[in-house]
């Protein structure tokens, strides 16, 4: 199908990123075909032809190893529970030996954000039902729906702040503050407050977004952002 508009595909806007940064690799040079045409070479599936030819190739592996009959694709053929994380850590992005901070096993690891008296609330960014992700939110139907940022909060949370749907109140920690409205909703938990995005920066008042409260520091073992682990104030706006 032939794009529609100025549309461009990833790969498109990727190689014209890749030209613009003058960055150099084989794959900036290919065609999505040639592409499609070296994973399937390089994975051991045959070539683009033979994809054409027989419209699908079967990756199933047989009935014993896909469930694990036979054991584990281990020399022992064991379940490990207690992955060796140092050999992983030089392919990810965590932090200098992150992992030797980590349980031996799996179990809760005490890092995450939790609220403090200063800080007592845990703000939840999940994306909204119309938000899948942030493209959506280009979408005129996707808007309407959504109709506006608002921190959702527990009618008692909401008392004891002193507000009401609509009122507005900021929401705060150490790496910024934001001003939103308030919609009162007894399905979250007391203490725990919910904005639903992925809403542009331009929605919420002041053009900043909601990640202004979110965490970017990269987690053990190997990267990764804890998006919804943050912890914040709450003060009503006269």
């Amino acid at each position: 199908m032939e794009a529609p508009g100025e549309c461009r595909s990833n790969h498109e806007v990727i190689l014209a990123l890749a030209k613009r940064l003058g960055a150099e690799h084989a794959g900036f040079e290919m065609t999505p075909l040639d592409l499609f045409d070296k994973t399937l070479n390089d994975s051991g599936w045959g070539d683009v032809e033979n994809l054409r030819e027989n419209r699908w190739i079967d990756c199933q592996p047989e009935f014993n190893q896909a469930h694990y009959i036979e054991g584990f694709n281990f020399p022992d053929g064991k379940f490990r529970f207690s992955p060796k994380w140092q050999d992983v850590v030089p392919h990810g992005f965590g932090p200098d030996n992150g992992w030797e901070q980590m349980p031996e096993l799996p179990d809760h690891w005490a890092v995450i954000e939790e609220a403090t008296e200063a800080m007592p609330y845990r703000l939840v960014t999940a994306p909204a039902r119309s938000y899948l992700n942030s493209s959506f939110t280009e979408t005129l139907t996707s808007a309407k729906r959504e109709v506006k940022p608002t921190v959702m909060m527990h009618p008692a949370d909401a008392e004891k702040i002193g507000v009401m749907n609509d009122d507005r109140v900021t929401l705060g920690n150490d790496r910024g503050e934001i001003p939103i409205e308030v919609q009162i909703f007894e399905g979250v938990q007391k203490g725990v407050v919910v904005v639903e995005s992925i809403w542009p920066n331009d929605a919420f008042e002041g053009g900043k977004g909601i990640n202004v409260l979110t965490g970017a520091d990269p987690v053990a073992p190997v990267g990764g952002a804890a998006f919804h682990d943050n912890r914040i104030w709450i003060n009503k706006i006269i």
